[in-house]
């Protein structure tokens, strides 16, 4: 019945978590054709896209808006009891010590589980650690057909979107796992199934341990460069003219955003509750978190060279999102670097196109137009996200000091730090 369902696109849809997940995964399924609901806690968030305004950059209005004959969000968990097919992207934050909070995924599995019918596919697509769909959400949720399929949305990439980036499934058995892929196919167009959730749970922590333990050490190696007077980014370009076995990844202020940082630590905890230490993640994750610490040495060093001081210095920070080119400051090295600098007695000002406002130790800061004006002012500016819409070759020709943190600027200059 339900496979019946899937397949002529009559199953309804909800999609729990309307954020940098949930909501492209939304409109991907209503553009497919299914009738769905998005239910999200924020009532602010909810009424925006009952009005056909979207918060996330990627997703534009006009966007929103062709699916409305198939698409509204919701507070109400009552709106479960109408759908066949249930998606559940919920974020999964760490705690202060680095353990996993998967209070967001039980707190919707139980509201799933008050309001579910008979012959319903529940799909969890959270970042999580291997087990969590069968140890925590299956327990809560023991009559539904349940998988888990990674989320693998990647944010500012304009070659690879929801669609055409394969996606794994894992299902508690084998009718799950069908199901799942069944559905999937309607709007990916390769799926892949494999034997179990903890599986496909453990493929995307591999994905993101892979990427942290890569970034990580391409920063260490950019450090001891700095000290060896080599330019690690000519030893990169070099590097990558080898036809084999090697994959470029480019030093930065250290790793941001919800995935990176975070989900590689889910795993660590798991492994400890096993008696295994995953030694190469945790090293990874401290070089991570020592790199925005690195970047504000750089800059006082470099303030120091023209007999500045850091405290009073007049600082430019130039993006503040964790990538090029998105409207995402989650878990941002930038905001560790200003805030480091504001600490040392800094005047920080910051410009970022996609961002107007940010949050420090609770205060808002917004964002400052980037003038020529500005450019002569400040003491120095600090290149944290290399945005394609800035003028570099203006910033290079009116700052009066630069730190470079992305190598965007691309040329060498006494008045230009790498």
């Amino acid at each position: 019945m339900l496979d019946h369902l899937i397949k002529e696109k009559k199953a309804r849809v909800a999609v729990v978590g309307l954020g940098y997940v949930g909501l492209p995964t939304a409109i991907a399924i209503a553009e497919a054709g299914f009738k769905t609901v998005g239910i999200d806690i924020n009532e602010q968030r909810v009424k925006q896209l009952n009005n056909n305004r979207s918060f996330i950059a990627e997703i534009s209005n006009e966007s929103i808006k062709k699916v409305s004959g198939n698409f509204y969000a919701s507070t109400d968990w009552n709106e479960i009891k109408k759908c066949n097919v249930i998606i559940v992207a919920v974020p999964t934050p760490l705690t202060k010590n680095k353990a996993p909070d998967t209070s967001f995924i039980e707190n919707a599995a139980k509201n799933i589980a008050s309001n579910l019918k008979p012959e319903t596919l529940v799909i969890l697509e959270s970042t999580t650690y291997p087990g969590t769909t069968e140890e925590l959400v299956r327990p809560i949720l023991p009559k539904c057909y349940l998988a888990f399929a990674p989320e693998r949305i990647d944010p500012g990439n304009k070659q690879y979107k929801l669609q055409n980036v394969p996606k794994v499934v894992g299902g508690i058995d084998k009718q799950s796992t069908e199901l799942a892929c069944s559905f999937y196919s309607n709007f990916v167009e390769k799926v892949i199934p494999v034997s179990s959730p903890a599986t496909a749970e453990m493929v995307k922590l591999l994905e993101n341990v892979f990427r942290l333990v890569n970034i990580s050490m391409i920063n260490e190696l950019k450090m001891l460069a700095d000290k060896m007077h080599i330019d690690m980014y000519e030893v990169i370009e070099a590097a990558k003219t080898t036809p084999y076995g090697f994959m470029a990844f480019y030093p930065g202020p250290g790793a941001g955003g919800h995935c990176i940082p975070l989900d590689p630590f889910y795993l660590s905890w798991k492994a400890r509750e096993l008696g295994f230490f995953a030694r190469f993640i945790e090293l990874a994750g401290e070089i991570n978190e020592l790199m925005p610490h690195y970047v504000v040495t750089k800059i006082i060093s470099a303030l120091n060279h023209k007999r500045k001081a850091i405290n009073g210095s007049k600082i430019l920070v130039l993006g503040v999102a964790y990538k090029k080119d998105i409207d995402d400051s989650r878990e941002s090295p930038s905001l560790e670097v200003i805030k480091d600098l504001m600490g040392k007695k800094a005047q920080v000002i910051y410009n970022d196109p996609h961002i107007p406002q940010i949050e420090i130790d609770g205060g808002k800061i917004y964002s400052t137009p980037l003038t020529t004006e500005i450019l002569k002012k400040v003491d120095c500016v600090a290149i944290l996200t290399d945005h394609s819409s800035y003028d570099y070759p203006t910033i290079i020709k009116k700052a009066k000091l630069i730190v470079d943190i992305r190598n965007a600027t691309k040329i060498s200059r006494d008045n230009i730090i790498k």
